[in-house]
């Protein structure tokens, strides 16, 4: 049928609305998971300012926004900091895995995150957790996230957004969920994250 063809008929209004506009513009878009911490200053705003600029990436939609979860600090003296906001994100996007932990990491940086000390305290922690089914060890970024599959503050926040996803190479995120357990992973009801506008 050739373009010109006047018994083509224009697709609906209804139905391009129903179409997903973001996922339009992507093309061949790839599915990754993007884990969230925060544990300075406020937390739920700089969580949400990381979701924003996230949003705001060329060639990137945020599909899905996880509820908030509040946990201890990872490998530290308990009271010597304060707890982390924690949450996960779904992305559609096109960067390959490097531009978006470049991303992550401009971010990070937009918010003043210092590495001064390792799992010390931060304004936001933008992790990549997994980028579609890749498996790759290398060091500047390993795919998948070298410890989400042992890690409940990533599994909870992921199982919310997608309960049938699969870390790979390590197993469903269900069942490691039911493996690692929900304790000291504290689902905070009064906190929302939007997805960008």
């Amino acid at each position: 049928m050739s373009k010109s063809d006047p018994t083509v008929q224009p697709v609906p209004t209804s139905v391009v609305e129903r179409v997903d506009a973001a996922d339009v513009t992507l093309s061949n878009p790839k599915w990754a998971v993007v884990s969230l911490g925060s544990n300075l200053g406020n937390r739920l705003e700089t969580l949400q300012g990381a979701v924003d600029a996230l949003g705001d990436t060329p060639g990137l939609r945020v599909k899905a926004v996880s509820p908030v979860y509040e946990t201890e600090p990872w490998g530290v003296e308990p009271g010597t900091q304060s707890s982390y906001y924690n949450a996960v994100v779904l992305i559609k996007t096109t960067l390959p895995p490097s531009s978006l932990l470049e991303r992550g990491h401009a971010i990070e940086e937009a918010f003043e995150r210092v590495r001064d000390e390792r799992w010390g305290p931060r304004t936001i922690d933008v992790d990549i957790v997994s980028y579609q089914e890749v498996v790759s060890d290398d060091p500047l970024l390993t795919l998948p996230h070298p410890r989400a599959h042992e890690r409940a503050f990533v599994l909870v926040p992921w199982y919310d957004v997608d309960p049938e996803a699969v870390v790979p190479g390590r197993g469903a995120v269900a069942e490691l969920l039911a493996e690692v357990g929900r304790a000291g992973v504290e689902p905070r009801v009064d906190l929302e994250l939007r997805l960008p506008e």
